[in-house]
C-alpha cells in the first residue's frame, strides 16, 4: 500500500513539472507579447480631429472559453505615435502627446507660441494666460473649464502636469486662438492651421499640382481657348488671330496660352466646389494663384475673376495688362458691323470687347453694347483704370459704341472700316459722347 502511494505521488509530480515546462516554453516563443505592452494611446480618432481611445483590450489574464481551452490570447499592437503639423510643418513638442479619453494633451509652450500667442504662467496658481489678436485665454491646470474673453468654455478633459511639462488640450487651445484643427486617422496626424481661408470659390475650379494649361476643356461653359500672355514666366506669344480652333458653339476660338480654367490634365488634384474656401499663398501671375485648402492641400487655381472672389490691386494690374496685350494682337483686324464673336477674322465694337474679355479673363459679357453697359459697376472718369469699359452715344442710339480703356488716356476699340481695331487718344471728341463707364473686373 505504501509503495502504491509513492507511485501515485511521483506520477502527479512529473505531470505538474511537465505542464510548467510546456507553459514556459510557449511563453519564450518569438512574437509573444505581454498584456502590459498595450499603449494607452490606442485611439481610433474621428474625422472631427479628436483622437479617441480604443475599446477594452483582452489581456493575458482573460480566461479561455470552455470550448477551446488551448486558445492563445489575441496579439496586442502598439499604435503609431501621433504627429502634429502646424501650418504644414511638423511641430516638435517637448514631450509626447497624451491621450485622455479621446482628448489629446500636448506641452503648452510650443503650441501657444507656434500659433502666435503671447504666453504667461503663474506657477503659484498653476494658471496659464495667452493673448493673440484681441483674444485672451485663461486656464487653471486641472480644471474642466477655461475662460476665453470673459466667456466660460467647458473642456472635454482637464490639462495636467506630467514629467515636468504642462499639458493642455490641443483642439481647445488651437480653436480658441482662431486656428483650424483636423485629424487624419489614416496616418494618425493632427493638422493645425493658423491661416484664414478668406477666399471663396465662385465657380467650381480645378486645384492643380502645377500652373500649366493642361490638355482639354474643363469648364464646359467656356470655349477651348489658350491665352496670349506676356507674363514673366510665359513670355510674349504670337497674335491669337493667327490661329483658331473650333469651340462648342460651332465657331472658332483664338489660340493662346495660360488658360487654367478651360483645360484638363494629369496635374488635376481635385475639383474645388462652389462655396468652398481657400487661402491665397501668392499670386503666381495674371492667371494663376497658389492656394492652400482647409485640409492642408496646396496647389494652383485659376486667378480669373469668374472662379473666386479674390482681388488685389497687383492682380488687377497684371490682368489688365494681359487684357490690353491680348486685344492689341488684333490691331488692324477689319471692322464688320454685326460680326460674330465666334470668329476673329473681323469684329464690330461689341463683338471685339466680348471676345477679348472672354478669352483672357473668362468674363462673359452680353453681345451688344447697350446690354454690356449694364454689366459690372458704374465708375467716374476720375476712377478710370486700365481695362474699364467706356460707352458712347452713336448711330442715333443712346449707347451705340463701346471701347476698352487702355490706360494713359488711350482707347482700344473698333468702329471704322478704314481703321479696324486700333488704339487712339481718349480725346474731347470721345469724351463729349461718353454716356457711362463700367468696371467688370
Amino acid at each position: 500500500m505504501t509503495i502504491r502511494k509513492h507511485a501515485i505521488l511521483s506520477a502527479l509530480t512529473m505531470s505538474l513539472l511537465f505542464s510548467a515546462s510546456a507553459q514556459a516554453e510557449e511563453a519564450a516563443k518569438p512574437g509573444t507579447k505581454p498584456a502590459e505592452a498595450a499603449s494607452p494611446m490606442a485611439g481610433t480618432g474621428q474625422a472631427t480631429g479628436t483622437v479617441q481611445s480604443a475599446g477594452p483590450v483582452q489581456t493575458a489574464t482573460d480566461a479561455p472559453t470552455a470550448q477551446d481551452d488551448t486558445a492563445a490570447p489575441p496579439a496586442l499592437t502598439v499604435p503609431a505615435p501621433v504627429s502634429i503639423y502646424l501650418d504644414g510643418s511638423l511641430l516638435q513638442t517637448e514631450a509626447e502627446p497624451v491621450n485622455v479619453n479621446g482628448t489629446l494633451l500636448v506641452p503648452m509652450r510650443r503650441l501657444f507660441e507656434g500659433q502666435g500667442a503671447k504666453l504667461s504662467w503663474n506657477n503659484t496658481d498653476k494658471m496659464v494666460t495667452a493673448t493673440k489678436d484681441g483674444i485672451t485665454l485663461t486656464y487653471r491646470i486641472g480644471e474642466l473649464s477655461a475662460t476665453v474673453n470673459d466667456r466660460t468654455v467647458p473642456l472635454n478633459a482637464p490639462g495636467q502636469i506630467s514629467g515636468g511639462y504642462t499639458l493642455v488640450p490641443l483642439r481647445f487651445v488651437s480653436e480658441a486662438l482662431g486656428s483650424t484643427v483636423t485629424w487624419d486617422q489614416a496616418v494618425r496626424t493632427v493638422h493645425v492651421s493658423t491661416i484664414t481661408f478668406e477666399t471663396s470659390i465662385r465657380w467650381g475650379v480645378n486645384l492643380r499640382s502645377s500652373p500649366d494649361s493642361g490638355s482639354g476643356p474643363a469648364d464646359k461653359a467656356t470655349p477651348s481657348l489658350t491665352l496670349v500672355s506676356r507674363s514673366a514666366n510665359t513670355g510674349r506669344r504670337s497674335p491669337a488671330s493667327a490661329t483658331s480652333v473650333p469651340n462648342s458653339g460651332g465657331g472658332s476660338s483664338a489660340s493662346s496660352a495660360n488658360s487654367p480654367d478651360t483645360d484638363s490634365g494629369s496635374n488635376i488634384l481635385e475639383l474645388l466646389p462652389t462655396g468652398s474656401k481657400v487661402h491665397v499663398v501668392r499670386e503666381v501671375d495674371a492667371f494663376w494663384l497658389e492656394v492652400r485648402t482647409p485640409d492642408n492641400r496646396t496647389g494652383y487655381i485659376s486667378a480669373k475673376p469668374k472662379y473666386t472672389d479674390y482681388a488685389s490691386p497687383s492682380l488687377t494690374d497684371k490682368q489688365a495688362d494681359e487684357l490690353i496685350a491680348y486685344g492689341e494682337t488684333f490691331l488692324g483686324t477689319p471692322y464688320v458691323f454685326g460680326a460674330s464673336p465666334d470668329q476673329t477674322a473681323s469684329f464690330d465694337c461689341s463683338s471685339f470687347v466680348k471676345r477679348v474679355f472672354q478669352d483672357t479673363l473668362a468674363v462673359d459679357l452680353p453681345r451688344v453694347s447697350s446690354d454690356q453697359a449694364k454689366a459690372g459697376t458704374e465708375i467716374g472718369l476720375d476712377e478710370l483704370r486700365k481695362g474699364d469699359l467706356l460707352f458712347f452715344g452713336a448711330r442715333d442710339l443712346n449707347i451705340g459704341h463701346v471701347a476698352i480703356y487702355a490706360g494713359d488716356n488711350k482707347l482700344l476699340h473698333t468702329y471704322s472700316e478704314k481703321y479696324g481695331v486700333r488704339t487712339e487718344a481718349f480725346s474731347d471728341y470721345w469724351k463729349k459722347r461718353l454716356v457711362t463707364a463700367r468696371r467688370v473686373f
